[in-house]
């Protein structure tokens, strides 16, 4: 398997999901007449990220590991979305960059070294260690948080909706 073919669907599935997760969330919150607010600024813990902040990094994971990747400069979001739409717009623009990168390139990453910002220091993996040990196990951090966050909130979801788009054939 190429790397572009594991990591550019998984990006355009998952994302995918949390778009789906989000429209569940908008009906939940006209259903219980919610501030909309609240909702995207929950956190599990206090320490942790709200979860506007966990859909702006599940995407910046996709957009910025498949930019490294491929050996391109990815687009700057600003990371001022406030509403559910907007967060959805966000998903919408990575999937449709994602699926634009060239392939080739990615797939001829995997030997190459990849440098990248960790924090305040900088890191680097060669190109398959960096998606499979670092892109993809954050990427599903801050995707599953987010689900986590909308089902502590009462959104009604199950893994079924987290899983949505996956090609599986149930028998």
């Amino acid at each position: 398997m190429s790397m572009s073919s594991a990591a550019i669907p998984t990006f355009e599935t998952v994302l995918g999901a949390l778009s789906k997760l989000l429209d569940k969330a908008e009906t939940y919150i006209a259903e219980k007449k919610i501030n909309e607010a609240v909702l995207l600024n929950y956190r599990l813990a206090p320490d942790m990220l709200p979860l506007t902040k966990q859909i702006q990094i599940a995407t910046d994971q996709a957009k910025n590991g498949s930019s490294r990747l491929a050996g391109v400069e990815a687009p700057k979001f600003e990371d001022n979305e406030t509403t559910i739409a907007q967060l959805k717009e966000r998903l919408a623009k990575t999937i449709a960059y994602v699926k634009g990168i060239d392939r080739k390139a990615i797939d001829s990453s995997g030997d190459k070294t990849i440098n990248f910002p960790l924090g305040p220091k900088k890191a680097e993996m060669k190109g398959a260690d960096y998606l499979n040990h670092f892109v993809f196990p954050n990427f599903y951090f801050h995707a599953t948080t987010t689900y986590a966050i909308l089902r502590h909130c009462g959104v009604p979801l199950g893994k079924q909706d987290f899983l949505a788009g996956i090609p599986i054939k149930i028998t």
